[in-house]
């Protein structure tokens, strides 16, 4: 029997609001060195209060390309349903549906529970990558054992949670106009966190203690998902960005279709200097908070020596809130993958900075 929940939930997301957002237009989202003052004038960051002063930006400036952030005062009623159930030694795995900004239709997941939950855990959120069976692959349902990163965090303890991106899985959707969102980029960003509305809403999760990890597609919509969710608390991108000029050598065609960014064809002309963010400055705006990213030094999609360049950068950051040891950052020897030893550390980084207790 299909089961039901009903779940209103007061979303609040912790950002700068856009009436706090500054006006002032960075050229530079690399050089993370200083902020603008009001007359435009460049002043060193030598503190966190330095740094708030240009973190205002950032937000601005993606929103400038993916859309506005919704913020309703009431959300659609999550109404979580589960259609199945499957039992094993080491855990229970759902699939369930929920409503994230419409009552009309449902986003569906895999949501994995530890058979031993005596006390409340740690959860994750797991995204998956470009793939036409979308949330099936991190559940361990799809032919590459290295995507397997929900089923694999569940036999290690945490209560994890696999929904489907836009246009992927069993979530048809074709990004209508008239649904009121700039970029498909902003469409995902706001089922994450209605994601984690659900993930806080479950008895057996603390709520603190929530972290999200993601493959390529998973990579970036992590990143993108964190920056403006402050609830997720650590964080693992896996093949999942670098400097844009990077990027098939500054080409930003892959980021504009209906799924990504269009504004940045259709406005911006696909021109890197003209893009009004970068994963630089995202991935500083993080800070304290946990950060992982896990590179391969042979990702033909992204270019390792752009993910370099952000680090070296957003270390600098970090270093304001003497949090130095919560950015990391791992190059294996390998292409567009996660193999296992690079999947060892992101779990072993998780399992930090989420607290994990082992059964």
């Amino acid at each position: 029997m299909i089961r039901f929940l009903s779940i209103f939930l007061v979303f609040v997301v912790c950002m700068p609001s856009l009436a706090q957002q500054t006006d002032i237009k960075y050229d530079d989202h690399v050089d993370l060195s200083y902020y603008l003052d009001a007359q435009n004038k460049r002043n060193p960051i030598k503190t966190v209060a330095d740094w708030e002063k240009r973190r205002t930006s950032v937000f601005a400036g993606m929103q400038q390309i993916m859309g506005s952030l919704p913020t309703p005062k009431h959300p659609i009623a999550l109404e979580m349903r589960v259609h199945e159930e499957i039992k094993t030694e080491r855990f229970v795995r759902q699939l369930i549906s929920y409503h994230t900004d419409s009552s009309e239709r449902r986003v569906r997941a895999y949501l994995f529970i530890p058979s031993i939950t005596d006390t409340v855990r740690p959860a994750v959120l797991c995204l998956h990558q470009t793939i036409g069976i979308g949330k099936k692959e991190p559940a361990g349902l799809g032919g590459n054992p290295q995507l397997h990163y929900a089923l694999h965090l569940a036999e290690r303890g945490f209560i994890t949670l696999a929904p489907d991106y836009p246009s992927f899985g069993d979530y048809a959707y074709t990004f209508p106009a008239e649904d009121g969102y700039i970029s498909g980029t902003m469409k995902a960003v706001y089922e994450n966190t209605r994601a984690i509305d659900l993930l806080q809403s479950l008895k057996k999760v603390d709520g603190q203690r929530i972290g999200c990890i993601g493959h390529s597609l998973g990579g970036h919509n992590t990143i993108f998902s964190a920056a403006f969710d402050s609830r997720i608390k650590a964080m693992v991108s896996n093949c999942g960005f670098t400097r844009f000029h990077k990027y098939y050598g500054g080409k930003l065609k892959g980021w504009t279709s209906p799924r990504y960014m269009p504004l940045i064809n259709d406005k911006y002309g696909n021109d890197p200097d003209r893009v009004t963010f970068d994963f630089p400055e995202i991935i500083a705006s993080f800070a304290p908070r946990p950060f992982l990213a896990s590179a391969p030094v042979d990702d033909s999609n992204f270019d390792v020596s752009g993910v370099k360049d952000t680090i070296k950068q957003v270390a600098t950051i970090y270093s304001l809130y003497d949090a130095d040891e919560n950015l990391q950052a791992n190059y294996p020897a390998a292409a567009h993958s996660f193999p296992a030893d690079a999947r060892n550390i992101a779990y072993q980084f998780l399992e930090k900075h989420l607290g994990l207790e082992k059964p």
